[in-house]
C-alpha cells in the first residue's frame, strides 16, 4: 500500500466517523477519490474550490469549464455534475409518495428540492394528488420556460388520467430570481387549468420558484379571475 492509498483509507474511515464535520476540501477530497483512482487529490480539491468559490460553485460548473481544470476527465466531471442530481432526488424521495399537500407551505416544502439541483434550466413539474391531496407521483415535464417545456395537454392528461388523479399542482422554476409569473406562465395555467377541468381533475396551484423564492399564483389571486 502506498502513501496516498493509506491517506485515503484513512480519510474514507474519518467520513465514516465523523464525516458532517468534514470541512469543504475534505469532502470534495473522497468524491475525487472515486474519480481519480490513484495519486493525491487534495491539491486538485483546492484547486476546484478556489476556482469556482464554493463547494456548490464546484458542482453547479458547467462540465466544459469542469474539464479546464488540469486533472479534470470526463469521469470526474460527470461524477461532480452527479452528486446535485442525486441529492436532490434524494430528498425527493425522502419526501415519500404519500404526503398530503394540504396548503401552499406543504406543496412548496415537498417541490422545493426538485428545483435545488444545481440545474441551469427552467424545469416544469406535475404533481398529481388524490380526493384528500395525498401525493400520488410527481413528474418531469420537461425543461425550458413553462410554456416551451413540452408542457403540451396530452401529456398532461395521460399523467393525471394515469395516476387516477383528482387534483394536481403545476410548478416551475425561473433562473433570473424573480419569481413573478410571466404572460406565459399565466397564459399556459389557464388553458391547462381548463384542459383538466375537463377531465375532471381540479389544477390546484401553479408554484413558481427561484433560488431563495417562491410565488404561488392561487394565492395571488391569479385562480379566482380564471
Amino acid at each position: 500500500m502506498g502513501l496516498h492509498d493509506g491517506h485515503r483509507k484513512r480519510l474514507k474511515e474519518q467520513f465514516l466517523d465523523h464525516g458532517d464535520s468534514f470541512h469543504d476540501h475534505q469532502l470534495l477530497e473522497l468524491l475525487l477519490c472515486y474519480a481519480i483512482p490513484q495519486g493525491d487529490v487534495n491539491g486538485l480539491a483546492h484547486q476546484l474550490l478556489g476556482q469556482f468559490g464554493s463547494l456548490a460553485g464546484v458542482l453547479d460548473a458547467l462540465p466544459e469549464a469542469l474539464t479546464q481544470v488540469p486533472g479534470v476527465g470526463m469521469h470526474t466531471a460527470v461524477l461532480l455534475k452527479l452528486i446535485p442530481v442525486l441529492a436532490g432526488r434524494y430528498r425527493a424521495d425522502r419526501a415519500g409518495m404519500g404526503t398530503i399537500l394540504n396548503s401552499t407551505r406543504a406543496a412548496g416544502r415537498y417541490l422545493r428540492p426538485f428545483f435545488s439541483m444545481g440545474g441551469r434550466n427552467e424545469m416544469a413539474y406535475l404533481v398529481c394528488l388524490d380526493g384528500k391531496y395525498k401525493v400520488l407521483g410527481c413528474h418531469k415535464l420537461g425543461e425550458g420556460s413553462v410554456n416551451a417545456a413540452e408542457v403540451t395537454p396530452r401529456r398532461v392528461v395521460e399523467i393525471v388520467l394515469a395516476h387516477n388523479a383528482t387534483a394536481a399542482i403545476l410548478a416551475h422554476n425561473h433562473l433570473s430570481n424573480l419569481a413573478l409569473p410571466s404572460d406565459a406562465d399565466l397564459m399556459t395555467t389557464q388553458q391547462l387549468r381548463s384542459i383538466l377541468q375537463s377531465v375532471g381533475v381540479e389544477l390546484l396551484d401553479h408554484l413558481i420558484f427561484t433560488d431563495d423564492d417562491m410565488v404561488s399564483l392561487r394565492d395571488s389571486g391569479f385562480f379566482s379571475g380564471c
